[in-house]
């Protein structure tokens, strides 16, 4: 029966299993798959022999007599779930040499992705040290009985990924309830690492091919709208995409790179796919810095042509004279359009129904996907190389990590030129198929929230700035179909968050990342969720924390979010570290462009230097502590200018919520430096500021000396503090 079981399989899904071997090892071990479909006992139980059983529940086997057929017989464990004995019948059953088959969700995923874990399943790891195998049934979500509301298919591809035989690590000073959220902790992050390594595997190897299987999957969905209410569904995203290459291939001849200067408009992913298409290397413009800025980055990416649009630039009262006259050529998509005919637009829509696969070329997954430049809020800005991999590594380790649905509906209104825009408000959405709303501006705060209400959308990410501003204009209301809030790029102020939960009743989940890293490093997440952290560390992240001088207890930990051996970051650390955040992984850039910047990257062996200052905790959660940069040396002592900006952030409501403060240091005689307030607010007293300090209970040496008021606190395109324009404010008369 068995043998024709797996035939049958083999069949109908194409059904493969790897590393089957890991089954054939001696009690007691439980294996842990995911569960997403009625058919899971199938798809595992082909690769098991006979001395496994699968626990079941003998509640839901009375309800008919063929769930009494499946559920109870020689090859099953019936349990009662209402029952407080269940766990024990389990653990003196493995401690007799069991194996047992245990889905550890409890249920059948409703969201198509893995849910939250019993912890019964980490008390069961803890009484009898069985060893664990874990499961990754890929591709068994798309089934139709499966339960989620997403795309179902008769005969999807499934395949199942078993991997070693794993041990938990067992600290024996732990006591019997700590030990069971440990190992919960530590299956999940095993699960987790096992979805992500599988799909970096097996999934496709750049981002036009990872978007053209999703499409062909789908050809006729709506997956872009942008403010014009114009729909792109993928078949018209691909034709577009098509005929958009055919054009610029013409123009831009050899050339390796091109830039764009486009906002978040639909025409920016047709074009970024077009020149993927094509082999070439989009190089993303921000055109918040300035001409002067653009053209520096132009010359360091080495650009002859720019795609832009004449419409786009009288809008943003930007100039294109200043490229041609550096000799680079203005290629503008009115005049591209102007050449497309109808007949070419029906030719390329009737090919697309023989071919739903999108011309990828030649594609490597270490070549270079996008150039985009970093914030440059402390610097002039630098050139980051990000490859398909990086990018696509980023992708899986945020959709292994969250639990999203097929029909999440994305509302993005952060530029396309940042990563946090680009990565998790484009082409995540788009390989995952998921809708997106693409908005040219997150400074309408008035407008966001209405179109977010008007869409159903599900999903909103942005800065503290900008989550700030729409929560203060937005109607209770309008977040109502919110389920998934994150903030990132700049550190989420308590104000903002308790904004949001006191009116919209919505959680903010913050992540942390840089534009060299793809961008996300850590998030918080439903699943795991810990407010004033930026969360753990993504699956595949490597860290490690270097001491600091006068910078709280350094640690010379390294951790490794899933490590060959199975310990996540609970294990090395058994109190917080503090200490400058290194990391490396699949998701860290491919390198600079700046060639200074780029030595000093490959020479530190593939590590990146974020220049932060953290704190992991015993459960692996990250506390941001600042930039090395914004800590100021004071009477011997490292104050964190960013602690003191969140201490003054919405601490003024007599003020009214315009009142805006940010600070900046001065050289100082006596004291090494001095803290200097900026504010928007002429009525703030130092007496304001001394007990705002004192209210979050930071000493006095955190106290600014000097209140500087200015008409604006000078902000960058990404919401974020330009403070390197505003050190230049407060700095002193030479």
């Amino acid at each position: 029966m068995k043998a024709f079981l797996r035939l049958l399989v083999r069949l109908l899904f194409r059904y493969r299993a790897f590393n089957e071997a890991a089954l054939n090892i001696p009690g007691p071990v439980l294996l842990i798959p995911n569960h997403t479909s009625w058919f899971d006992w199938l798809f595992i139980g082909v690769c098991l022999d006979d001395s496994w059983k699968f626990v079941t529940s003998s509640t839901t086997a009375e309800k008919s007599w063929f769930h009494r057929f499946v559920m109870k017989n020689r090859r099953t464990f019936p349990i009662d779930n209402a029952s407080p004995y269940a766990v024990k019948h389990m653990a003196e059953f493995l401690s007799k040499g069991g194996k047992l088959v245990l889905f550890a969700e409890g249920r059948l995923s409703k969201t198509g992705t893995l849910m939250k874990l019993f912890d019964g399943t980490g008390f069961l790891i803890h009484k009898t040290h069985a060893k664990v195998i874990t499961a990754y049934l890929r591709g068994a979500s798309r089934l139709p009985f499966s339960p989620h509301p997403g795309v179902k298919r008769w005969f999807p591809t499934v395949t199942a990924h078993f991997s070693d035989a794993l041990s938990a690590p067992h600290q024996e000073h732990l006591s019997t309830s700590q030990s069971r959220s440990l190992f919960t902790r530590w299956l999940r992050d095993q699960m987790v690492g096992q979805q992500f390594r599988t799909e970096m595997e097996f999934g496709p190897t750049s981002i036009p091919a990872a978007i053209a299987e999703t499409a062909a999957a789908e050809p006729g969905k709506v997956i872009l709208e942008d403010a014009t209410l114009t729909e792109l569904t993928y078949r018209k995203l691909l034709i577009g995409a098509g005929l958009m290459g055919e054009r610029l291939a013409q123009q831009c001849g050899t050339s390796p790179r091109v830039g764009v200067l486009l906002p978040n408009v639909n025409a920016t992913p047709v074009v970024l796919l077009a020149l993927w298409q094509l082999g070439k290397v989009p190089a993303i413009l921000n055109f918040s810095t300035g001409t002067a800025t653009m053209l520096a980055c132009a010359e360091l990416a080495g650009l002859k042509h720019i795609v832009t649009s004449r419409n786009f630039l009288k809008r943003a009262k930007l100039d294109a004279a200043p490229f041609e006259q550096a000799g680079v050529k203005v290629i503008y998509l009115e005049d591209i359009r102007a050449t497309i005919s109808g007949c070419d637009r029906f030719a390329a829509l009737v090919g697309s129904f023989f071919n739903r696969q999108l011309a990828i070329g030649n594609r490597q997954s270490d070549d270079t996907a996008v150039v985009l430049f970093t914030s440059g809020s402390e610097g002039v800005p630098k050139g980051v190389e990000l490859s398909h991999r990086n990018l696509l590594a980023n992708t899986r380790q945020m959709l292994a990590a969250c639990d999203l649905r097929d029909d999440e509906r994305f509302f993005n209104a952060m530029p396309l030129f940042h990563s946090f825009g680009l990565l998790a408000g484009l082409i995540l959405p788009l390989i995952r198929g998921n809708f997106i709303f693409i908005y040219p501006s997150p400074l309408h705060y008035r407008v966001v929230p209405t179109v977010f209400y008007d869409k159903d959308c599900t999903v909103l990410f942005g800065t503290n700035t900008f989550l700030s501003g729409y929560g203060r204009k937005a109607h209770p209301y309008d977040f109502r179909s919110l389920r998934y809030l994150f903030a990132g790029a700049e550190k989420l102020q308590q104000a903002t968050a308790e904004l949001w939960a006191q009116k919209f009743g919505v959680r903010v989940f913050e992540g942390y990342g840089a534009t060299e890293c793809s961008p996300c490093i850590s998030a918080t997440t439903p699943l795991e969720p810990k407010h004033g952290t930026a969360g753990r560390f993504l699956p595949g992240v490597e860290w490690r924390l270097e001491a600091v001088e006068g910078i709280g207890e350094a640690g010379e930990q390294a951790g490794k979010w899933e490590s060959e051996t199975g310990h996540s970051p609970t294990s090395p650390l058994s109190h917080p570290h503090t200490g400058r955040l290194f990391v490396r992984g699949p998701n860290i850039m491919k390198g600079y462009l700046n060639a200074d910047a780029n030595a000093k990257f490959h020479a530190g062996g593939g590590w990146y230097d974020t220049g932060d200052i953290v704190s992991v905790d015993a459960e692996g959660f990250v506390s941001i502590r600042g930039r090395m940069k914004r800590f100021a040396k004071i009477s011997g002592e490292m104050v964190s200018l960013t602690a003191v900006e969140d201490a003054l952030a919405g601490a003024f409501p007599q003020y009214g919520l315009r009142c805006q403060t940010a600070v900046v240091t001065r050289p100082d005689e006596d004291k090494g430096e001095a803290l200097i307030c900026c504010t928007n607010e002429p009525k703030l007293t130092p007496a304001e500021i001394r007990d705002a300090i004192k209210a979050k209970g930071l000493s006095n040496l955190c106290v600014p000396r000097e209140i500087v008021v200015v008409k604006e606190i000078p902000k960058l395109g990404t919401g974020k503090v330009n403070h390197r324009e505003l050190q230049a404010l407060v700095q002193p008369a030479k």
